[in-house]
């Protein structure tokens, strides 16, 4: 099976969001309970949406970026369009509202 969603870190995190059109950005830890809720169907979804990249960014070992987008609870979803955040949204969010929100970033 092919990794479809790519670990991102406070270095890989800008060149990521600025290489790709449309970026989705798990940001998580491995304690959180809602966020390995949501793991799943972060995977799923990176498969089913192919014209998005999907990342993961672990907040207990990236510091700067959680800092930078003002992420005070997780799991927070980062959207952006051309390199710029466009949406974000905190929580297991089902799988139908984050896809709503992917509508957003495509058009």
């Amino acid at each position: 099976m092919i990794l479809m969603v790519e670990v991102v870190t406070d270095d890989s995190f800008e060149e990521f969001v600025q290489n790709n059109p449309q970026v989705v950005v798990d940001c998580w830890a491995a304690w959180c309970g809602p966020c390995r809720f949501l793991s799943p169907v972060i995977e799923e979804m990176s498969e089913e949406n192919a014209d998005v990249k999907f990342g993961k960014l672990d907040v207990d070992r990236n510091a700067k970026i959680p800092m930078k987008y003002g992420i005070m609870s997780i799991p927070t979803l980062l959207y952006f369009k051309d390199g710029k955040l466009v949406d974000k949204t905190v929580g297991a969010l089902p799988k139908a509202a984050i896809e709503n929100r992917l509508d957003r970033i495509r058009s």
